[in-house]
């Protein structure tokens, strides 16, 4: 079963996945993205842009499966797109819905933004998982 932990009050949603995902990457996971297709790009920009130190390497799930074996991160608009045997670690989810497949990864991350209407999406979420039988964990980061 996943463990799903929760990253509640994130002021920037994307910039706060981008954080996320280098610290994954740092501990050698490899990490599937899912978004709504409308921050797609933004992310993508993002994870090439937001360090002047450095880049995170990572794929559109549309690459050919060669360059997704390689990739450390992979952004998809669903986890449909997710190939059969996988090896990736970390499910960030950045949508509204619980992605279906959430169970193939060992780790599933959910951000929330501080807007009403995320906040009331990831209640249905936890509930959802909470419902399947995951531990979730709660980091609020207004506590922080």
């Amino acid at each position: 079963m996943a463990e799903v932990a929760f990253h509640f009050n994130v002021p920037e949603k994307l910039a706060y996945a981008c954080r996320v995902v280098r610290k994954a990457v740092g501990l050698e996971q490899k990490v599937w993205v899912v978004t709504h297709p409308d921050q797609l790009q933004t992310l993508n920009e993002l994870l090439w842009s937001f360090s002047k130190l450095d880049f995170i390497a990572h794929a559109s799930a549309s690459a050919p499966p060669e360059v997704l074996k390689h990739s450390p991160v992979v952004l998809a608009q669903s986890p449909q797109d997710l190939p059969g045997p996988h090896t990736f670690d970390v499910l960030l989810n950045l949508d509204d819905a619980v992605p279906s497949h959430y169970e193939r990864f060992a780790r599933v991350i959910e951000v929330v933004s501080l807007d009403e209407q995320d906040k009331h999406t990831a209640r249905a979420r936890w509930k959802q998982y909470l419902q399947a039988g995951c531990a979730i964990t709660r980091h609020d980061l207004s506590a922080a």
